[in-house]
């Protein structure tokens, strides 16, 4: 069986400034190759930056979809159609996987695993370029919004239903999270969670019982 492309390895070295020929011959590859990688980089405008996210077998079937037979064995799941209902809220690649194998039990076809069924999206995003990459430094911003459908508790002393909303702060570059539950969404709320969240931060200092 022949050896299988480095798809991934080449497009890094390939951003690091390296010629064609110079990774063929310190990396003991083929020309022609590293020739065919880069003429499809090219052609479908795909970077090591788009693909940074990926294992190495998610690029290689991204760039090379014929040759990787074994993906035949899986039912294929539809990308488009879970591409546009991650856009409705509550709703994950999680939930949308375990819909995927529903319907393979009832086919009577091979479900693909959770981390095939997200590596494959992720390439389908990328060849379809439905995303783009985004870099950030770390610290420099924080992402905020109230995030997701309502929530409800009921309060005991009461036994009143109570409506709760999430205020979701995030850092982009280590996607490291605060998430406040709020009985309301006015503009007092959203400015004392912006307080608790960059003290929870480590940004800056507040009050106790504020």
């Amino acid at each position: 069986m022949a050896r299988k492309i480095n798809v991934k390895f080449i497009l890094e070295l390939r951003k690091a400034g390296l010629s064609r020929n110079i990774i063929a011959a310190t990396r003991h590859m083929s020309k022609n190759s590293v020739g065919d990688v880069i003429h499809i980089s090219d052609e479908r405008g795909i970077t090591y930056d788009d693909v940074i996210s990926l294992d190495e077998d998610a690029v290689y079937r991204m760039f090379f979809p014929d040759k990787h037979a074994t993906e035949n064995i899986y039912r294929q799941p539809d990308y488009e159609y879970v591409h546009k209902k991650l856009k409705r809220v509550g709703v994950t690649l999680k939930l949308l996987w375990q819909e995927y194998q529903e319907k393979c039990k009832a086919e009577g076809k091979l479900p693909m695993g959770y981390t095939k069924f997200c590596n494959g999206y992720s390439s389908f995003t990328v060849v379809n370029k439905l995303t783009n990459h985004l870099k950030h430094k770390p610290g420099a911003v924080a992402e905020v919004d109230w995030s997701g459908p309502a929530m409800n508790y009921v309060d005991t002393s009461t036994g009143e239903v109570r409506t709760v909303y999430l205020f979701v702060g995030t850092l982009p570059y280590s996607q490291y999270s605060y998430v406040e539950p709020c009985l309301d969404m006015k503009m007092d709320s959203f400015i004392r969670c912006h307080v608790r969240m960059y003290g929870y931060f480590g940004g800056c200092y507040y009050p106790a019982g504020l």
